[in-house]
């Protein structure tokens, strides 16, 4: 047998074909082998990991919202991306809004990737955003390698993001298609959300009145239409609403494409553990109660939810407006970058779910959602990207021993299961040293 760079020895190893004792041997940083743990494997290093570690393919997080630039005091590439390696994450995916300029341009785009360059460490892709302007050039941004598109239904609060109506939405759906693109939407019903009175206020329960799951339902259901009238590809972010995620399951059974995804916070936190004037919860779609927790699982195991992704989305810490504790005042965003798989794995095990349910949920299904085909598995040809874990040990989130630029989450003080010991990016170890972060394109990505 040919010789390897590194052989990887260890107990369990989360192969693409389920858990096993197993050696893997890597070449110029992919997987060249799996084979018996014991198997002569002649390599210039050797890796003997430790009996309480599972190794895990590294994770794949497609909804990360780093801010750089024009918002790095919010949270830049450099942070971020130590965050996610910290947390066993390997490659994140930008999201094109809350960065100066927003990416709805190729220019917009350069610009994200020269303030990227050598400052992350993983590996990182970028989504263009689609508004009512750009959509007869959305073919453009797509040559210059964005691995996906991404719209709003609902208002932004950016003049420079706008919200695109139904009927863009079926344009953007049929432009897409002609290269084989998809169009990832935040979907909230513009109409209803334009009639909501927020109601100012310490009070949690109030905050979730004025957010009813019916805003989402709505417009979920208009994706589903839209995406069966153009036959185009399709996937909603950050289902929150379990009524949704059956309307996902019933139009995936009608043969359309469409995919969906939920968040670590809509499976692991519940609305009556919100406390009043902790604005670090606050997000939309909001965190709902625990029954609606429960149907979001069932809709994970059915596979009408495929994947679990952060949407990491931090602001400054002065307009999170902890001092008055006011929900309608606050930005709502959730920062989990770093404590995403502890939290879900938490949660999982207590509900009987396996790490290998976990790495396909957060691994191989993101990875699969933008075409990184050598990502998301620990597999042959596969980057040799990996996460260390000890699963059975545990850790109280503290804040400030984060990577993330602010020190806020609604984590903290929480013992969670889940320690990460060491992520590996394309055959070594993460140390911090040196950035060593590839800038994804579309070359990377299976069509």
């Amino acid at each position: 047998m040919e010789a390897v760079d590194t052989v990887i020895r260890a107990d369990r190893v989360m192969t693409s074909e389920g858990e096993r004792a197993a050696s893997i041997g890597i070449v110029n940083g992919r997987i060249r082998f799996i084979e018996d743990i014991e198997a002569a494997l002649p390599a210039r290093e050797e890796i003997r990991v430790d009996a309480d570690v599972v190794v895990l393919p590294g994770l794949v997080d497609t909804h990360v919202h780093l801010q750089d630039p024009g918002q790095s005091a919010w949270e830049g590439f450099d942070s971020g991306t130590r965050a996610a390696a910290a947390g066993g994450i390997t490659t994140v995916v930008d999201m094109p809004l809350d960065s100066l300029p927003v990416t709805v341009d190729v220019p917009a785009l350069e610009v994200k990737r020269k303030a990227a360059s050598g400052r992350t460490h993983v590996d990182l892709g970028f989504w263009a955003g689609v508004t009512p302007s750009n959509i007869p050039r959305l073919g453009e941004l797509h040559r210059a390698g964005v691995l996906g598109f991404k719209c709003f239904l609902a208002n932004t609060g950016l003049p420079e993001f706008p919200p695109v109506s139904v009927d863009e939405m079926k344009a953007a759906l049929t432009e897409l298609k002609k290269f084989g693109g998809f169009l990832a939407v935040h979907a909230e019903d513009a109409a209803e959300m334009a009639a909501i009175e927020m109601v100012p206020g310490r009070s949690y329960q109030d905050f979730l009145a004025v957010h009813p799951p019916h805003i989402e339902d709505l417009a979920v259901s208009a994706v589903i239409e839209a995406t069966r009238a153009t036959g185009g590809r399709s996937h909603i972010v950050h289902i929150s609403s379990a009524r949704a995620a059956g309307l996902i399951q019933s139009a995936r059974a009608d043969g359309l494409e469409i995919s969906a995804e939920t968040c670590p916070h809509y499976l692991t936190l519940t609305s009556v553990e919100v406390p009043d004037g902790d604005t670090s919860f606050k997000v939309c779609p909001p965190i709902r109660d625990a029954a609606n927790a429960d149907r979001l699982w069932a809709a994970l195991s059915a596979g009408s939810l495929s994947m679990i992704v952060s949407d990491h989305s931090p602001c400054a810490i002065e307009h999170k407006a902890l001092d008055k504790g006011d929900f309608a005042e606050a930005f709502g965003g959730i920062s989990s970058l770093q404590i995403a798989l502890p939290a879900v794995w938490t949660e999982a095990r207590r509900r009987g779910h396996s790490l290998a349910d976990v790495a396909h949920w957060m691994a191989r299904q993101p990875a699969e959602l933008v075409g990184l085909e050598r990502k998301g598995a620990i597999a042959p040809g596969y980057d040799a990207d990996l996460c260390f874990l000890a699963p059975d040990e545990k850790f109280t989130v503290e804040p400030t021993a984060l990577y993330h630029r602010q020190p806020i989450t609604p984590y903290a003080g929480r013992e969670l299961y889940g320690a990460v010991r060491q992520t590996w990016l394309r055959g070594r170890r993460i140390d911090f040293s040196r950035p060593r972060g590839r800038l994804l394109t579309s070359s990377d990505v299976a069509r």
